[in-house]
């Protein structure tokens, strides 16, 4: 700890405020808030508390510390969220790209308001709906809004169509009309105020069902056009009757569409739920509005690797709620934020300055454990989890970030090219028992899950993984180095012959198939990545170096000082050099690699359970007295598994070929003792032998 930052921490107040922590260049790395100021600063620096590995990583970059004291937590929570926006430092949990978020805009403070979209949302008097993640939807939601209500898409200045709402007109005011009306008016997209077609109460009818549909009041919009037919009808204006009825079963259709959930009451609710993989986290929103749901988005942010629920919740509320137009009154979450109260309390002054007159204020904020609302955070945790695989496969089918990943991948490690394949290795195993050794393979930046390998070890005893890694290699790369060297002589005797044949005025001939019979079956790699650090790259290394076989390679280890598989940050090793290189965090390059890594350890632990699992259960039935090899195969090809058997009466055992009822008493009696002891071992995760 420098000298500056002592002198901070002895001057820190036992105020509320936020907390400004920068590196060595002046860059602000984390916004926090504290209730007291000098606890919870100093609370970074003590040696006794339990650090995450990422606030020990903040921590060792810190270089000076700046503090701002305010009145309450309220006010730091908005100065925290107002900081974190401008600065977005680098160890804040963050929304990605949250500036682009479109909204719905009724632009009520315009003559004949219109229904568009924007880019930004202001308390400017008008009203805004959204944010919404995807553009595409909120052009689908205008082209349907417009085809159920006649409003105007044009941009025209529509205050010299009808009077002024309210007082006299100004001085020399005249009213001043279009020749004809546009084509929206010929398909019943608008009803044309800018011809005196309509005036300007009819049209604040419609926008006022426009604002009702998007706020999910769909019962009030229907109970008005009903009214509205009605009326058309008893006035004999069947024409208009026809199309407000058409119009109903328009509203109807969209409503069909809607899951009704019965909530306990009737007031709205946001349910938000939370689904993380690797540095990032989808948070999915489901809005409920009187019952119905009426829309649902997803955010993704960014640094939250080791962060606790809690935090990421809370920093995705503050976040989330600072630019949304609308607060409900309940907000149901999958865990509860940290600072909830104080959340509750920001909220609620929120919500009072855009409720309406005599509409109750209170927001609360609840993690529920039972009922309906639990089941409804569970369907939102679920599609949560749907929508950050369908952003990992986007991410992976998208030709320009894989590309830029790879190139990213050629300048960091001084490749001659980009590394079209890569293939990394893995090894898994539970205490040094069924050891296994993964390969997974990308081509071109994507999956080839056609040529992905499991090697069982067969020559190291024990949680040896470094011996692993090179008789995985050995095996990998032995056949192919040997038909490289083949080929190799092969084409070096064929030059020779064409040389020899030039010589003596021959033709020359040669045998393409033949000479292909010498081909592997699998293309030599560009790039190999060793999940492991130094020792692991230098065992690679030697068995490269053995096998003649020039590859770079690369040991993909955790970042020195964390503890867990989840870390800040890689550190790619590469051979003779002293020092890892650390690639930027939103470095395309590291998100590729870290997809490979989590690949070949992925399926190398599918591999490593199925063989303990199958080992465990087969190795029951051979300590049964009197059941022999006929015996268990019989039991095995009648039931599938030892579970199965567990469970099957004893008539049903006694009746297979080979058995008694004897020997079914004591197969049932055996398993019975043991199967509690097996079940447990089966459910235990294997370690990983990083």
């Amino acid at each position: 700890m420098n000298e500056k930052i002592q002198s901070v921490l002895n001057s820190l107040p036992h105020k509320p405020g936020i907390y400004l922590m920068k590196d060595g260049e002046g860059t602000i790395i984390y916004v926090g808030k504290a209730i007291s100021l000098y606890n919870r600063v100093r609370s970074y620096f003590q040696e006794s508390t339990d650090h995450s590995p990422k606030n020990r990583s903040m921590v060792a970059k810190i270089e000076d510390i700046e503090f701002l004291v305010v009145r309450n937590e309220v006010e730091a929570l908005v100065l925290e969220s107002n900081y974190i926006k401008q600065y977005r430092p680098k160890y804040n949990v963050l929304l990605r790209d949250d500036k682009s978020y479109p909204y719905i805009k009724v632009s009520l403070n315009e003559d004949f308001p219109r229904v568009y979209r924007v880019r930004s949302f202001q308390r400017d008097g008008n009203r805004y709906f959204g944010p919404y993640t995807n553009s595409g939807a909120v052009d689908a939601t205008l082209d349907l809004l417009n085809k159920l209500f006649a409003f105007r898409t044009c941009r025209y200045d529509a205050s010299v169509w009808a009077p002024p709402r309210t007082g006299e007109p100004p001085a020399g005011w005249k009213q001043k009309l279009l020749n004809r009306p546009c084509t929206q008016y010929y398909i019943h997209r608008c009803i044309a105020p800018c011809v005196g077609y309509a005036s300007r109460e009819e049209y604040d009818k419609i926008i006022q069902q426009v604002i009702l549909f998007l706020e999910g009041k769909h019962d009030e919009v229907l109970k008005d056009l009903q009214r509205r037919m009605e009326e058309a009808a008893e006035n004999l204006n069947f024409e208009e009757a026809a199309r407000v009825r058409d119009r109903i079963k328009a509203v109807e259709r969209v409503l069909e569409k809607q899951r009704i959930i019965n909530t306990e009451g009737q007031d709205d609710q946001d349910v938000v739920a939370l689904a993380s993989g690797d540095d990032e986290t989808c948070a999915q929103v489901f809005f409920f509005r009187s019952g119905k749901l009426i829309g649902r988005e997803y955010f993704i942010l960014q640094g939250t690797r080791d962060s606790a629920p809690s935090e990421i919740m809370s920093s995705f509320l503050q976040q989330f709620y600072e630019s949304s137009p609308h607060i409900p009154a309940e907000i149901l979450v999958e865990a509860e934020p940290d600072d909830r109260e104080v959340l509750q309390s920001w909220l609620k002054e929120k919500r009072r300055g855009t409720s309406a007159a005599g509409r109750s204020t209170s927001v609360t904020i609840n993690e529920p454990k039972r009922g309906e609302k639990l089941r409804l955070v569970e369907m939102v945790h679920n599609n949560a989890k749907e929508v950050l695989e369908q952003q990992r496969i986007k991410w992976l089918t998208d030709s320009q970030k894989t590309q830029m990943a790879l190139e990213e991948l050629q300048e960091a490690l001084n490749l001659v090219s980009a590394p079209q394949r890569i293939e990394c290795y893995d090894i898994s195993n539970t205490q040094g028992s069924n050891s296994v050794g993964a390969m997974a393979v990308f081509e071109g930046g994507k999956p080839k899950n056609s040529e992905y390998r499991r090697f069982k070890i067969k020559t190291v005893e024990g949680a040896n993984d470094v011996a692993s890694h090179q008789e995985v290699l050995r095996r990998r790369f032995r056949k192919a180095a040997a038909l490289q060297e083949a080929t190799l002589e092969r084409e070096s005797a064929a030059a020779v012959d064409r040389v020899s044949q030039r010589a003596n005025g021959e033709e020359e001939t040669g045998d393409e198939n033949e000479q292909n019979t010498l081909q592997h079956n699998w293309a030599m790699p560009d790039l190999i990545l060793i999940d492991g650090g130094k020792p692991q790259l230098n065992a690679a290394l030697q068995v490269l170096q053995e096998l003649e076989l020039d590859i770079p390679i690369v040991g993909v280890a955790k970042e020195e000082g964390s503890h867990t598989r989840s870390t800040t940050q890689e550190e790619l090793h590469i051979p003779g050099t002293l020092e890892p290189i650390l690639l930027p965090r939103n470095s395309q390059g590291l998100y590729l690699v870290q997809r490979i890594r989590d690949e070949a350890h992925r399926f190398g632990i599918t591999y490593h359970r199925k063989l303990r699992t199958n080992r465990t259960f087969k190795s029951l039935l051979d300590e049964i007295p009197g059941i022999g090899p006929k015996r268990k195969q019989a039991l095995m090809k009648h039931f599938g598994s030892v579970r199965a058997i567990s469970t099957a009466s004893l008539d049903e055992m006694a009746a297979i070929d080979g058995m008694t009822r004897d020997s079914a008493e004591k197969v049932k009696e055996f398993i019975g003792r043991n199967m509690g002891a097996i079940t447990g071992l089966a459910s235990e995760q294997p370690g990983d032998s990083d």
